[in-house]
C-alpha cells in the first residue's frame, strides 16, 4: 500500500550511503516511500538502488535517472512534479548522507500533517549552533550567520533558511510555479520558503541535530555559496518588482 508521504532523496556519487540511508527509512514505524533522483553517477549508486527496487522494495521504492548532474534545485523540482503526478499528500527533502536523521522524519511529517504547518523545518538553529556536529567551527559559524543575513535580507523569522530537511504539503508545491524556481543550491532552499513565506502559507520549525557526513564526498563548493549570498538580495528585488508567480493560501473562514 502507498504511503501518503514521498521522500526525494537526491543523489550523486552517494554509493557508500544510499542503501542505508534506504533501510533506515523503511525501518521506521511510519511508512514512507522513497524517490531517488540520480544525476547519473559514475560511482554506481543507480545500480545500486535498482537492485533494492528489484529485489525488495519494488512498492516502495522509486529511481529517476537524468543525464547529469544538473543541480540540487532541479533535482527536487523534478522529484516534486513527481510526487504531484503521483498525488502523494506530504513531500519532503532529505540528503542521503546522514547528516539529516532519518527518527527525525516522522517529526517534520507530524508538524504538517497534525499541527498545521504548510511547510516544516527540520532546523540547525533553534537552539544556537549546538545541534551541528563534526563541522569545523569556521562553517558553523558561516552557516549561522548566513541564517541571520537571510532574516535580515529577507524579514523571513526562519532560524535556519538554507535547511535541506523539508517537508511540504502537496497544497503548497501545487500552489507555487515549480518553474518559476531559479536557483539550483543552496539558495534554492532560501527561495523555496521565501516564496511560501511571501504566499502566505504558514512554516515551522522543527529542532534537529545535523551530524555532518562519515562517508562521501560533500558537494558544497564555492560557486554555491556566492550563489545563497547573492541570491538573497535578488530574491527580494524580484518580489519589490512583483515577480513571484503562485496562488497565495486560501483564507481559513
Amino acid at each position: 500500500m502507498r504511503s501518503d508521504t514521498l521522500v526525494i532523496i537526491p543523489t550523486y556519487n552517494e554509493k557508500e550511503n544510499i542503501e542505508k540511508i534506504i533501510r533506515a527509512v523503511f525501518a521506521l514505524p511510519k511508512a514512507f516511500d522513497i524517490l531517488v533522483v540520480e544525476d547519473n553517477s559514475p560511482d554506481g549508486t543507480a545500480a545500486i538502488v535498482e537492485r533494492l527496487i528489484e529485489t525488495e522494495f519494488g512498492d516502495r521504492l522509486f529511481i529517476e535517472k537524468r543525464t547529469g548532474k544538473l543541480g540540487l534545485g532541479t533535482a527536487y523540482i523534478h522529484g516534486f512534479k513527481w510526487a504531484l503526478r503521483h498525488q502523494y499528500e506530504y513531500v519532503i527533502e532529505m540528503d542521503a548522507d546522514f547528516s539529516h536523521n532519518p527518527l527525525d522524519l516522522e517529526r517534520l511529517y507530524n508538524a504538517c500533517a497534525k499541527d498545521g504547518a504548510d511547510l516544516s523545518v527540520g532546523s540547525r538553529y533553534v537552539n544556537g549552533v549546538v545541534n551541528v556536529i563534526n563541522w569545523p567551527i569556521g562553517r558553523v559559524l558561516m552557516s549561522y550567520y548566513a541564517s541571520a543575513y537571510v532574516r535580515f535580507v529577507t524579514r523571513m523569522k526562519i532560524g535556519d533558511a538554507t535547511a535541506g530537511f523539508v517537508c511540504y504539503k502537496a497544497s503548497l508545491l501545487r500552489g507555487m510555479d515549480l518553474d518559476d524556481v531559479h536557483f539550483v543550491g543552496y539558495a534554492f532552499q532560501i527561495e523555496m520558503k521565501y516564496t511560501a513565506y511571501k504566499l502566505g502559507y504558514q512554516i515551522k520549525e522543527v529542532s534537529i541535530v545535523f551530524t555532518d557526513r562519515t562517508e562521501g564526498t560533500s558537494k558544497m563548493s564555492k560557486k554555491i555559496f556566492k550563489e545563497a549570498f547573492f541570491g538573497v538580495v535578488s530574491l527580494r528585488f524580484r518580489r519589490f518588482h512583483g515577480q513571484y508567480k503562485g496562488r497565495p493560501k486560501p483564507p481559513v473562514f
